[in-house]
């Protein structure tokens, strides 16, 4: 009778409160294993239809790591991150028009039109296509990296043969203290 005159708890009600939101947790985590969350609807493309792997032709080149599709799809290069140029509210970063430019060298000499390949992820989530652009066997991705233009990105999702071509080519331009390896 103190302990409640005092305005302590007594003893068992502690414990029950601790048995309560231990049930409580063991319930969240139950439902939470048995009924995962459902991801949102996958990302739809932009532009018109769908792309597949294969020779395509190239409207314009919107920056260094962006194509836009005669089709009207984006193309994002999967696998490398190029300094920002066009991005809203953002500043021209350094190394950005250079890759820009290299990129519209790239598919001009290819004729405008570049084959594309796809990782496992076709889509990011902006809607954009993921894809390796080729002009005969020299891949742009990898070019990019290459110059120093661009830096790999090697956690995405695709095969570990493309990962060691962008690894290598970066380990390159680091070395050669090309573009954004440059003092």
């Amino acid at each position: 009778m103190r302990d409640m005159q005092r305005g302590r708890r007594p003893y068992w009600r502690s414990i029950r409160a601790y048995w309560y939101w231990l049930a409580v947790i063991a319930l969240l985590v139950f439902q939470w294993v048995m009924y995962p969350p459902r991801p949102g609807p996958p990302p739809r493309p932009t532009g018109h239809g769908v792309l597949t792997e294969g020779i395509h032709a190239v409207r314009r080149v919107v920056d260094g790591d962006t194509l836009l599709m005669a089709s009207g799809a984006r193309v994002r290069l999967e696998g490398i991150d190029t300094p920002e140029t066009v991005r809203p509210d953002y500043p021209v970063e350094e190394w950005g028009p250079e890759a820009s430019r290299f990129t519209k060298e790239f598919v001009k000499h290819a004729g405008s039109r570049v084959k594309l390949t796809f990782g496992d992820d076709r889509l990011d989530k902006y809607g954009r296509y993921l894809a390796f652009v080729w002009d005969g066997d020299k891949m742009l991705n990898e070019e990019l990296v290459r110059a120093g233009l661009a830096e790999a990105r090697l956690g995405w999702n695709f095969s570990s043969a493309l990962k060691r071509r962008l690894r290598l080519a970066q380990d390159e331009a680091r070395r050669a203290k090309r573009g954004i390896w440059s003092d």
